[in-house]
C-alpha cells in the first residue's frame, strides 16, 4: 500500500485498547475513514497534536478500501484554538462535526462538504454567531439527507414575496394566501421563516452581515428542529448539549457580559 496525503478534519477519537487510539478524520480526497493509531497515548508521540479535538491537518497514512486504515504521520497541523478554548464555540462545532458525519457514508468523496465544514469551523474560530452558523449549516445540509424542500418560492403559486410558513404537505414554504389550504403547516414565525428561506443560498461570506434578536433566533431553533425531527430524525447527543446551553450561559459569563 502507498502512503496518501490528504488535507483532513479530525471528527472524533475513541480509546482502543491500553495505549492505541480509533481516529474518525474527514479527509478531503477519501471521504470519511476511520484510522487506527498505534501508541497514540506514547509521550512525546508526534501525531498528538494533529489528535486534538478541532484540528485540521494534512495527514499521512495507508487508506484502505476495507476496514481500518493507519495513520503514519501529519503535516500542516492548524488548531482551531477558539473553539478548543470555549466551550459554547466548542458544543456548536462538535454538531457540526457529528452532523457532517451523519449525513454521508464512509469513504464517500464528498469535497464540498468538507470545504463547507472546514468553512464553517473557520468562522467560528474567527468569532462570528456560532448559532447562524450551524443553522446555515443545518438547512444547507438537508440535501444530504435526501431532502430538499422549496425554499425560494410559495410551493403552490411561486409567490417570493411576503410571508411564509413551511407546509409538509408541498414540500416547502407557502404564501401567506395559501396558509389555509394546510391546517398543519408548522405555524411558525414569519420572521424566522424568512431568515431560513436566507440561511437556504445565502454564502458564509455574507454572515457578517445578519444580527438577529435572541427572540428571532429561538424561533428559527424551533422551526428547524421541527424540520429535522420530521424528515432527518437524527438524535445526537452534542444537539442536546447546545439546547442546554441557554440554560446555564448566563451563569458562566463574566458579571460585565451578563
Amino acid at each position: 500500500m502507498n502512503l496518501v496525503e490528504t488535507k483532513g478534519i479530525l471528527l472524533f477519537t475513541r480509546d482502543h485498547k491500553e495505549k492505541d487510539k480509533l481516529v474518525k478524520i474527514f479527509t478531503e480526497s477519501a471521504g470519511k475513514q476511520m484510522f487506527y493509531v498505534k501508541g497514540a497515548h506514547r509521550k512525546n508521540n508526534p501525531l498528538t497534536p494533529a489528535l486534538l479535538s478541532y484540528t485540521e491537518a494534512t495527514y499521512i497514512g495507508n487508506i484502505r478500501s476495507e476496514g481500518l486504515s493507519f495513520l503514519n504521520n501529519a503535516k500542516d497541523i492548524h488548531s482551531f484554538r477558539k473553539i478548543q478554548g470555549d466551550i459554547f464555540l466548542a458544543g456548536y462545532a462538535t454538531y457540526l462535526l457529528n452532523l457532517a458525519d451523519s449525513a454521508i457514508d464512509d469513504r464517500v468523496y464528498d469535497p464540498n462538504l468538507y470545504h463547507f465544514l472546514h468553512e464553517a469551523l473557520q468562522l467560528m474560530d474567527a468569532d462570528n454567531d456560532a448559532e447562524i452558523i450551524a443553522n446555515i449549516f443545518e438547512i444547507q445540509l438537508l440535501q444530504r439527507f435526501g431532502v430538499s424542500p422549496i425554499w425560494a418560492h410559495c410551493a403552490v403559486c411561486g409567490q417570493t414575496e411576503g410571508r411564509f410558513d413551511y407546509s409538509s404537505k408541498y414540500n416547502g414554504v407557502i404564501c401567506e394566501k395559501h396558509w389555509a389550504l394546510d391546517d398543519h403547516r408548522y405555524h411558525g414565525d414569519p420572521r424566522a421563516i424568512h431568515f431560513i428561506r436566507l440561511f437556504a443560498q445565502i454564502s458564509y461570506e455574507q454572515i457578517a452581515s445578519i444580527k438577529l434578536k435572541p427572540e428571532t433566533k429561538q424561533a428559527i431553533r424551533q422551526v428547524i428542529d421541527l424540520l429535522y425531527d420530521e424528515y432527518v430524525g437524527l438524535h445526537l447527543k452534542s444537539k442536546k448539549f447546545i439546547d442546554q446551553m441557554g440554560q446555564w450561559q448566563d451563569i458562566l459569563k463574566p458579571k460585565d457580559q451578563r
